[in-house]
């Protein structure tokens, strides 16, 4: 690791680990949301088995801390003989904790359409699944958005984490920077607002889509 001068170097850092934020965070969301969608539809299943393991599953990730489960990810993994590397496992870890939380926004989504919309797909004589696809969800995804938009800035903020396993995140650069330079301050100030402006930027897209989606769905009620 190169040395620091205390007024220079910042800014080098502090790019360096909103580029690993960023990438873990989007990591971190497509897996988290692949796997909301996944567990929480399957939460909603007539099968008691298929319900019990994804309860199973969004409860066990609720339930235990994040930190041990990156811990198992980086270190208790390779022992079963999956070895990840620090970017993996981190967003392993955030992932399929944020995909817990998020299993429940869509079960509780698709439960809110209402029920009018579902006699209207055994009125058009579609399948349970064609229904699910055509009709509920389209609709349920629109109610999902404002809590997938919060869910998405608690990833972010977790991202902070991996830097227990040498991920080079914010967190881990702005150490870097006070370990080198013996500076806390600044270092932290500048990753605070780093994480105020990503966060905005999550919020302000999540937004947008909102809009879109409202107006694709008005257009289709006219």
């Amino acid at each position: 690791m190169q040395n620091l001068e205390p007024t220079l170097g910042y800014g080098q850092f502090i790019l360096s680990g909103a580029l690993a934020t960023i990438e873990l965070t989007v990591l971190s969301c497509v897996l988290a949301l692949l796997m909301a969608f996944v567990a929480g539809l399957a939460l909603l299943s007539r099968l008691l088995g298929v319900r019990a393991v994804s309860r199973i599953y969004v409860e066990f990730f609720r339930g235990t801390s994040i930190f041990v489960q990156l811990f198992a990810a980086y270190f208790v993994l390779p022992l079963a003989g999956i070895s990840l590397s620090p970017v993996q496992a981190g967003f392993l870890a955030i992932g399929l904790n944020g995909s817990a939380y998020g299993a429940e926004v869509v079960r509780a989504a698709v439960q809110v359409v209402g029920r009018d919309q579902k006699e209207a797909t055994i009125a058009l004589n579609l399948s349970r699944r064609q229904a699910m696809w055509w009709i509920i969800l389209p609709q349920a995804v629109v109610v999902m958005l404002p809590s997938f938009g919060n869910l998405a800035i608690e990833i972010m903020k977790s991202t902070a984490v991996a830097s227990l396993v040498t991920v080079s995140e914010l967190t881990f650069q702005a150490q870097m920077v006070r370990s080198q330079t013996g500076e806390t301050a600044m270092p932290f100030m500048l990753i605070l607002v780093t994480y105020l402006v990503i966060a905005s930027v999550l919020m302000g897209l999540v937004r947008w889509l909102e809009r879109r989606s409202s107006r694709g769905m008005a257009i289709m009620g006219a």
